[in-house]
C-alpha cells in the first residue's frame, strides 16, 4: 500500500511541475539549493562516473553576467542560477563513441527541478544561451561545458501555468518490435 501513495505523490509532483518563467523577488537559502543539488548528486550515471558540476549563482553581479548569456527577459527575475555542467574528459563514452555526459547531466538536472518542485520552489530548463560567453563569465576551465541553465526560485503568485499539452499514449509506446 505504501507504493501506490509513494507513486500517487511522485505522479502528482511531475504533473505539477512546469518551467515557470515569472519568479518572485524572494530569496533562496543557501541550504535550500544545496538540498536540491544533492538530489542531482544522487542521480544515476552510465558507469557512475558523475561528470558533472553545479555552478551557483545567487550574487547581483554574476547574476547580471549570467543572464546576459540568455536573450530572455523574464530570466533576469529568478534570484539562483544553477549551471549544470558536464565534464566530457569524465564520462562514459560507448564502444563507437558516444559521449554519454549529456544524457548524465540532463538526468541531474530533472533531479534538481524535481527536488525544487518537491521543495516549493520553480525551475526552467535553459539550454538555449550563449556558451562562449557563459563560460566566460564563469571562468570554466577547459573541458567543462555548461550544459544547462537552471532559474530557480519561488513563481508569482499571479503567473499561470499553462496546461501540459502532451502526446497521447499510444502515440509514444511501441510494444515489441517498432
Amino acid at each position: 500500500m505504501k507504493q501506490i501513495n509513494a507513486y500517487a505523490d511522485f505522479y502528482e509532483l511531475v504533473n505539477n511541475r512546469y518551467s515557470c518563467r515569472k519568479y518572485s523577488d524572494e530569496p533562496v537559502s543557501r541550504d535550500k539549493i544545496l538540498d536540491i543539488i544533492n538530489a542531482a548528486r544522487l542521480a544515476p550515471s552510465a558507469c557512475n562516473k558523475q561528470p558533472w558540476q553545479f555552478v551557483v549563482v545567487d550574487t547581483p553581479e554574476l547574476h547580471d553576467e549570467v543572464a546576459k548569456c540568455y536573450d530572455r527577459n523574464w530570466m533576469k527575475f529568478a534570484p539562483v542560477y544553477i549551471i549544470a555542467c558536464g565534464n566530457h574528459a569524465e564520462a562514459w563514452h560507448r564502444a563507437d563513441g558516444k559521449d554519454h555526459t549529456d544524457i548524465d547531466v540532463a538526468i541531474a538536472v530533472e533531479h534538481i527541478c524535481l527536488a525544487a518542485s518537491a521543495l516549493g520552489f520553480e525551475t526552467c530548463w535553459v539550454c538555449n544561451f550563449d556558451e562562449k560567453m557563459l563560460s566566460a563569465a564563469l571562468n570554466m576551465p577547459e573541458g567543462m561545458e555548461p550544459i544547462a541553465i537552471i532559474p530557480l526560485g519561488y513563481r508569482m503568485p499571479d503567473s499561470a501555468v499553462a496546461p501540459k499539452n502532451r502526446k497521447e499514449m499510444d502515440q509514444i509506446v511501441k510494444w515489441g518490435k517498432y
